[in-house]
């Protein structure tokens, strides 16, 4: 019987048997191989290998049975030719720049960005002799302006952390295709699922895997995703003589994870999409920002490059930061935390977590206030979640 090529399945399947490796004892769970280093039949194998004459396994920090099931599955998944995984997702964010990077080069990227990619680009590259621009995500002029034949690399959230806004992908593809600058998505606020850079005209995608690919709040990971070529001759160089490498036992309860992702991905769509038409009417609320709302600012083109409004909320509350924590603290169900993209829903400050070492000035220029709330909406009842809100919020 012919065997049926992976690319030619539907995303849900693709998620459950993509990339699958089994030993010869014919495992239906993937196997964890707890080794570092693999032995070779003959001295002339293992110079084969390391030449790359030949397949396989050389030493954990380069390749592994584990990495390479989660890489293949990652790759079908995003429609993506290649995958490298990282031991976090700011190792894939990092690497993914790094690895092209070079002293004289120019990096532009929206303004609104995670604290930790906004260090990267404004801090670290700087010392390597890198300059960068920040641009308003909607502006195209000022796209245009800072795009240009010195800029290697774009890097762009969208939405973004934590204000939700877009950027369109498309557009900012094109300037980067006349230019030849390589442009980065930072993908992990809409998921694999929700929105396709790669066909959107992006070069390279990033992940942290650590949010709704892991999905339970157990291991810490990233995931770079490109083409065949700049995965092994421009990313696997930098990873494997830096050492930002996935632990195997992260990559195996990753696999696993992905086998339920399209579930909880809808779980999170539907509660997040009851909550945000819940939250936009109610008086207490003086801002929503949700893609899927037609108030949102760039819901045009959130509905142009997503298929549903993604899993995460953000929304101002009358009263300012005490009125915000007073909020937090009366949550029964909702936990307070900083990470995101969990089963279980997870409210956040941002202004005094994860992006209070920004400063007060720099988090006023993004649109951060001290009432922004970001919400994780997890894979609850609905019925609960929308009476620990509304109690909250009495």
């Amino acid at each position: 019987m012919k065997k049926q090529n992976p690319k030619d399945w539907k995303p849900a399947t693709r998620l459950v048997r993509g990339g699958r490796l089994q030993s010869q004892f014919g495992e239906t769970s993937e196997a964890l191989f707890l080794n570092s280093s693999y032995t070779y039949e003959t001295a002339e194998a293992s110079e084969a290998l390391f030449a790359g004459k030949s397949e396989g396994f050389k030493y954990g920090r380069y390749s592994h049975p584990n990495l390479a099931m989660l890489e293949e599955r990652l790759a079908l998944m995003e429609g993506a030719e290649a995958c490298a995984v990282t031991a976090s997702g700011m190792a894939a964010v990092f690497a993914a720049l790094m690895a092209q990077l070079r002293a004289g080069d120019h990096v532009a990227a929206s303004k609104v960005l995670f604290s930790s990619c906004h260090y990267i680009l404004t801090e670290i590259l700087p010392r390597f002799g890198i300059t960068y621009t920040l641009v308003e995500g909607t502006d195209m002029k000022g796209w245009q302006k800072a795009i240009t034949k010195k800029t290697r690399c774009v890097f762009i959230e969208s939405p973004a952390n934590p204000t939700l806004e877009i950027v369109d992908i498309a557009a900012v593809a094109g300037l980067c295709k006349k230019t030849g600058s390589c442009l980065i998505v930072d993908n992990v606020f809409a998921t694999p699922l929700l929105q396709h850079p790669l066909k959107l005209g992006a070069d390279v995608v990033v992940y942290s895997t650590t949010k709704h690919i892991d999905g339970q709040g157990r291991t810490l990971g990233g995931a770079i995703l490109g083409s065949r070529k700049f995965i092994d001759e421009t990313v696997m160089p930098f990873v494997r003589h830096t050492g930002p490498h996935m632990s195997h036992f992260n990559a195996w309860i990753l696999l696993k994870s992905l086998e339920t992702l399209e579930l909880r991905v809808s779980r999170h769509c539907d509660n997040a999409e009851a909550l945000a038409a819940m939250l936009e009417s109610y008086p207490k609320v003086s801002k929503i920002i949700y893609p899927g709302l037609k108030s949102h600012p760039q819901y045009a083109v959130a509905k142009k490059q997503m298929s549903r409004g993604g899993p995460m909320i953000a929304f101002e509350l009358k009263g300012g930061k005490k009125a915000a924590f007073k909020f937090m603290n009366a949550l029964n169900i909702i936990d307070i935390s900083n990470n995101l993209g969990n089963a279980k829903s997870l409210v956040t400050h941002p202004a005094s977590t994860t992006h209070a070492s920004m400063g007060l000035a720099a988090r006023k220029a993004l649109g951060i206030s001290e009432d922004l709330i970001r919400l994780s909406v997890g894979i609850e009842d609905i019925a609960d979640l929308k009476k620990d809100i509304v109690e909250a919020l009495k």
